[in-house]
């Protein structure tokens, strides 16, 4: 195969298109996104205002800013990337979730560049971005790292990749299998495969030898008494994200 051959698994693919329509219901299959995404954001946004020196209290402070959000769904991370200047591009494996990802930015008044297409495609595309979003995306993914290459390939130097992810120990089987899928029903069952799951030590070693510095990572911990997701510097035994940039 020319280029760079498709880590798309697609099983998981296929699970993300059943429920593409859902992506923007407050109460549906998405609710659990719904509920981190303010905390997801509160992670994006500080890291590129560090690593790009961008002040968050003036208008549009990422205009200027070239960012892709590899496995962009509905377009939650888009939007908000959109409203704050960014000039944005929306990938994702499965067709279906785009043309939910349009009408939503078209009602919403913001220009999103959302695609059908991969990052492997992208990177031999020869696209080159400031910042690329790859959220709750490579735990779905059949090689993390060949897929975390291409997203290293679709950095310009000195450009930030934000990754978030599962940690894999009992604590996640019981809290993201269990709890969300199981109990809560969250998710549809068979939504995570606790197997694909990373450590976060594994995930920095991908990072590295994907090419990337790996600078800093926090725990996405939810607290069941305020029913809210906040940052944590030390529990990432569930959710985490992780940042690292590209060597200039």
């Amino acid at each position: 195969m020319q280029g760079n051959q498709s880590t798309i698994d697609p099983a998981e693919v296929a699970k993300f298109e059943a429920m593409a329509n859902e992506w923007w219901d407050l109460e549906g299959k998405f609710k659990p996104l719904h509920m981190l995404n303010p905390c997801r954001l509160d992670y994006i946004n500080e890291q590129i205002a560090i690593e790009f020196n961008k002040d968050l209290t003036q208008n549009l402070p990422f205009k200027g800013l070239r960012i892709l959000d590899i496995g962009c769904g509905g377009g939650l991370l888009c939007e908000p990337m959109a409203r704050l200047g960014a000039s944005v591009v929306g990938a994702d494996a499965a067709s279906g979730n785009i043309p939910v990802a349009q009408i939503h930015a078209q009602q919403s008044e913001l220009e999103i560049d959302y695609r059908h297409t991969t990052a492997e495609a992208l990177a031999d595309q020869g696209e080159k971005f400031d910042i690329v979003l790859n959220m709750e995306v490579v735990e779905h993914v059949a090689g993390p790292p060949a897929y975390l290459l291409a997203c290293q390939k679709l950095l310009k130097p000195g450009g930030l990749h934000i990754c978030s992810t599962l940690n894999r120990n009992p604590k996640s089987f019981l809290f993201a299998i269990i709890g969300a899928e199981w109990v809560m029903r969250w998710l549809p069952k068979g939504t995570h495969d606790w197997n694909k799951f990373i450590t976060p030590d594994e995930l920095f070693a991908f990072l590295t030898e994907a090419g990337l510095l790996p600078v800093d990572r926090k725990g996405f911990v939810f607290d069941k008494i305020r029913w809210s997701w906040s940052l944590s510097a030390t529990d990432l035994s569930v959710n985490y994200v992780t940042a690292s940039v590209k060597p200039t």
